[in-house]
């Protein structure tokens, strides 16, 4: 370290010598001991500085002791007071979530009527999600505990994992954390509301489905891919969720795909072999993860795989993918085009041929050999970088030979031979 030239003062400390030379001190002129160029100190000064290192903390301790005597004075009086404080608010129930846990609480029980069911928008792993609104016109979803769960030692370690991941993470395509509360032993999250619910529901609403045309459902699955690639490979440590599905994505009102419920999630340890327990929804996981027990990143592209087919298809591949790997008569002949959802006119030539690369690129992610799968980032920057118009047509790809030999190419990216 050099701390030349800035007008230091007072002893150097013992010890300084022993690592640093004089020239690290050089400009600073009413330093004194420890080095020949500078002056011996006063006698009293060290004294003097004795008595500062010990008075100071002292002060600094009475300090904190009396501020945190005015603020239990001061939330005592709040509370006297707590409904003229309440109507000062801004009708925001959530502006002040973290500074009273109970009237957080009281506040959501007004806002969901004690948790009604009327206002219950779902289930999710551990716990029912509900809607809330404050008197100002803010929209949250809630995700509570049951009180069976919340005493539960593995569900409450699934709710602080979650709070945990969501408050470290941000991405534009991963569910925003806003608050968390454990009272009375009921465990809250908070977080923004996605107002079409889960891509799962949607695939399967008559209505909807027809609002999520092809350039949504390609948006859906390059924002899913970008999101898994900043958890795999911007995160430390690298961050896998183990629960990608389509119950796991929703969508907000312009049908923008975000990933949710990180109760399941873990942090890889590079210093251990990250074998667990297995985690994930039936028909998503990784078919080499169920008996190795071993958590990678391949885990999760496996099931991006499984999703970007399903947006594709309208319905889970789960028979299409046993009848191609077992080469049966039945898909040997079947195009591209015939798989798709039929909910939905054929895509045209431009947006073929992106449905033509998730669909290479979804082949790809479900390799039966993890290292054989493609990583997230190449994914993602695939989905980014500017491509050649292909003038194959959907209606001339047969899927047996896009499963066969839909490949991904170091330099070269994905390929269709």
């Amino acid at each position: 370290l050099d701390f030349s030239h800035n007008s230091l003062e007072g002893q150097i400390p013992d010890g300084y010598a022993l690592y640093h030379t004089s020239n690290t001190l050089n400009g600073n002129k009413d330093l004194c001991g420890q080095f020949k160029v500078f002056p011996p100190c006063p006698k009293g000064k060290k004294s003097i500085i004795v008595e500062i290192e010990t008075f100071v903390p002292i002060s600094i301790f009475l300090g904190f002791l009396f501020i945190g005597g005015s603020i239990l004075l001061s939330r005592c009086a709040f509370k006297k007071n707590q409904i003229e404080f309440r109507g000062s608010k801004n009708g925001n129930i959530f502006s002040i979530w973290n500074y009273d846990g109970h009237i957080a609480y009281k506040d959501i029980i007004e806002a969901t009527e004690d948790f009604d069911i009327r206002y219950c928008i779902g289930t999710g792993g551990y716990g029912s999600v509900y809607r809330a609104e404050s008197p100002s016109g803010n929209v949250v979803a809630l995700k509570k505990l049951h009180q069976r769960e919340a005493e539960n030692p593995v569900f409450f370690m699934s709710f602080i994992n979650e709070v945990r991941v969501l408050t470290e993470i941000r991405h534009r395509n991963i569910v925003k954390l806003h608050r968390f509360c454990v009272h009375k032993g009921c465990r809250f999250l908070i977080y923004e509301y996605m107002e079409r619910g889960s891509l799962f529901c949607v695939l399967r609403n008559v209505d909807e489905v027809m609002e999520l045309d092809w350039s949504k459902r390609v948006n859906i699955i390059k924002g899913t891919a970008h999101a898994l690639s900043y958890m795999h490979h911007e995160c430390i440590p690298t961050i896998v969720h183990r629960d990608i599905s389509s119950n796991n994505i929703l969508l907000n009102s312009e049908f923008q795909g975000f990933i949710s419920d990180f109760g399941t999630a873990k942090l890889l340890d590079p210093d251990t072999s990250n074998q667990t327990l297995v985690a994930g929804t039936y028909g998503y996981i990784a078919p080499k993860f169920a008996y190795t027990m071993t958590v990678t990143e391949k885990c999760d592209v496996y099931s991006f795989g499984v999703v970007a087919l399903e947006v594709l298809m309208g319905r889970h591949p789960g028979e299409l993918l046993s009848s191609l790997s077992s080469s049966s008569s039945s898909s040997q002949n079947m195009m591209l085009n015939e798989i798709l959802d039929q909910c939905l006119p054929p895509p045209n030539r431009l947006i073929g041929q992106d449905i033509l690369l998730v669909a290479t690129i979804a082949f790809a992610c479900l390799h039966t050999q993890p290292k054989s799968r493609p990583t997230m980032k190449c994914v993602s920057q695939e989905f980014i970088s500017p491509r050649k118009p292909n003038p194959i047509p959907l209606t001339t790809v047969s899927l047996l030979q896009l499963w066969k030999q839909a490949t991904y190419v170091a330099g070269s990216g994905f390929v269709y031979c």
